[in-house]
């Protein structure tokens, strides 16, 4: 594929997260055991919405959490709120005196200045593959003495991928096109990002190939067309609705979309932001459930 038709992009350079006004702020939460498991006596903090959902997978207690307009786990209920995750307030983690801040390694470059500067030792974590995130799961789960709830969790994601494994053997993979979309405009997702991921887990072929590790790239409608993917995915991020009805709006006036095979089959798919985020998170069982049934339809796949 040419540069020239398609430019890289960086997930920092999408508006990902949208702010809400910061809540009351409340003391942080007390630490407890689990299971008859130790207690926890690290003081931690989860900066984004994904490693907030993982902690509470892991059964571990949190001293901050993010402003997020999602719902938290009600385990951390009246946690003090530290900001945005791409701005997170670096006072306010501070004051809670942490022993483990962590961030995800696709808000790394935005981050690691800002989090040395303020004298905080971030760790970013990489969930921008199932394997990925399956390593740090284990890891954690070793760190803090959460071995069988982390165990559990990857075996959940192993059993759901041998399923699909064994559901699409033999059939037709089809070809797929992401779109990453936010409030204003839209990238294509390669197979190096988290949705990508996930589309290969579940048998689809990503039209976007070979881009040296980027994750996202600038849209070329025109080449785009030529691949004619059998099946299109959007993915709505930010502001949901404001960019589905974007997407919505991109499709009915650009003439060149009744030419893709997928429009003209109906097979253009809006995704869940809960379930497909721009990193990985808990919910790969639901998410693979979605995609299966989004490219192999019942009808071709039974």
């Amino acid at each position: 594929m040419k540069k020239s038709l398609l430019l890289s992009f960086s997930l920092s350079s999408l508006v990902l997260f949208a702010c809400q006004p910061m809540v009351e702020q409340a003391g942080p939460a007390e630490d407890k055991s689990h299971n008859g498991e130790s207690e926890q006596e690290e003081r931690v903090i989860a900066t984004t919405v994904s490693t907030t959902e993982l902690a509470d997978a892991l059964e571990l207690e949190l001293v901050g959490i993010p402003t997020s307009y999602k719902d938290l786990p009600t385990r951390y209920e009246g946690v003090t709120e530290i900001g945005n995750p791409m701005s997170p307030d670096m006072e306010t983690i501070r004051s809670l005196q942490p022993d483990s801040v962590w961030s995800v390694t696709t808000l790394q470059v935005d981050l690691e200045d800002p989090f040395l500067q303020a004298g905080v030792d971030a760790d970013f974590l990489d969930l921008q593959s199932v394997e990925s995130m399956t390593d740090e799961i284990l890891q954690m789960g070793e760190a803090y003495d959460r071995r069988e709830q982390a165990t559990s969790l990857i075996d959940s994601f192993t059993e759901k991928i041998e399923q699909v494994e064994n559901e699409t053997k033999g059939l037709q993979p089809p070809s797929v096109l992401i779109l990453m979309g936010v409030p204003g405009s839209y990238l294509v997702a390669t197979e190096h990002s988290y949705i990508g991921d996930l589309v290969r887990l579940a048998g689809g072929i990503n039209v976007i190939q070979g881009e040296n590790e980027a994750e996202y790239l600038a849209s070329n409608t025109e080449y785009l067309q030529q691949a004619n993917p059998d099946v299109i995915l959007r993915a709505a991020h930010g502001m949901p609705r404001e960019v589905i009805d974007m997407f919505n709006e991109e499709f009915q006036t650009n003439d060149i979309w009744k030419h893709f095979n997928a429009v003209k089959t109906d097979r253009v798919y809006d995704l869940e932001e809960l379930l497909f985020g721009t990193t990985g998170n808990i919910a790969v069982v639901e998410a693979l459930d979605e995609l299966q049934k989004m490219l192999y339809p019942r009808n071709e796949s039974r």
